[in-house]
């Protein structure tokens, strides 16, 4: 991130993203713990951090394409992503990169494994030709938010304070103790501070949500195995919808398909992680 961006001007996400280069494809970083769940930071945080440093490393600007496996939960502090080109084309151009922080022994410990491709998203056409439709959701004002916890707005994990989160009362019977049994998870989605959505935060906010888990009943840690995001256009400023949907929970894992609608009706990104399902 360049340095004529003082702190003070920058939102609490950018902040909490920023990589300073060392040297060409290693970039020095400090994990929030703002953004953790439990005891781990948020696997879409961590790759929009990685996101990030790859977009420094590239010519192309904004993430297309990008799959990161997860290899142990990273935590707050001191970290470095090492990036490499792979290929440079004229309208795309790939690469990878690994997020890594000392061991309990002082040796660096790959925490994420990143394989992306980025290109330009102003210069996609506007042709769409889809059968996606956004989420049938109530007004975010029907929508229950961290105040309408009965245990105070607190009371959540930390990332959750970074978030203005307005979630579907249909997918959050979790919370009070009856699951639908259904694996659905939907909500209004933006940050605390007002920042309005760009392609970098939506790595962050397809995994954002609480885990569809939650609704089939198990309320244990659910962390990510993969996850590949897509980004598909540049989000118009104003509240996202998020759609997070589980068909398959076996063998102690589930995946999450999430779609991402900005205010203009557009599908903006699309995901779909594997991740451990814990009792």
């Amino acid at each position: 991130m360049s340095d004529t961006c003082t702190e003070a001007t920058l939102s609490e996400f950018d902040r909490d993203t920023a990589v300073r280069l060392r040297e060409p494809g290693v970039h020095d970083v400090h994990l929030s713990a703002g953004w953790a769940i439990g005891h781990a930071l948020n696997g879409g945080y961590l790759l929009a951090v990685a996101g990030r440093a790859l977009g420094e490393t590239l010519p192309h600007p904004d993430p297309f394409t990008i799959t990161a496996h997860y290899f142990s939960a990273s935590t707050p502090g001191p970290a470095v992503v090492r990036s490499e080109t792979a290929r440079t084309g004229r309208t795309l151009s790939s690469g990878s990169a690994g997020l890594f922080q000392a061991g309990p022994d002082g040796r660096e410990v790959e925490r994420i494994r990143v394989l992306a491709t980025y290109g330009d998203l102003d210069t996609v056409t506007d042709d769409v030709r889809t059968s996606a439709r956004p989420p049938a959701m109530p007004p975010r004002e029907q929508c229950f938010s961290a105040h309408d916890n009965p245990a105070g707005p607190e009371a959540g994990p930390e990332m959750g304070k970074r978030l203005d989160l307005r979630l579907d009362p249909a997918t959050c019977g979790w919370a009070v103790g009856a699951p639908s049994g259904r694996g659905e998870m939907r909500a209004w989605f933006g940050l605390a501070d007002g920042r309005d959505a760009d392609p970098l935060s939506l790595l962050m906010a397809v995994d954002a949500l609480p885990p569809t888990a939650f609704e089939l009943g198990l309320s244990g840690w659910v962390p990510t195995v993969e996850l590949t995001a897509h980004v598909r256009a540049r989000p118009a400023p104003g509240p996202l919808r998020v759609s997070v949907i589980t068909a398959n929970l076996a063998g102690g894992f589930l995946e999450e398909d999430v779609e991402i609608w900005d205010s203009a009706d557009r599908l903006v990104a699309q995901s779909r992680q594997l991740a451990r399902a814990k009792a």
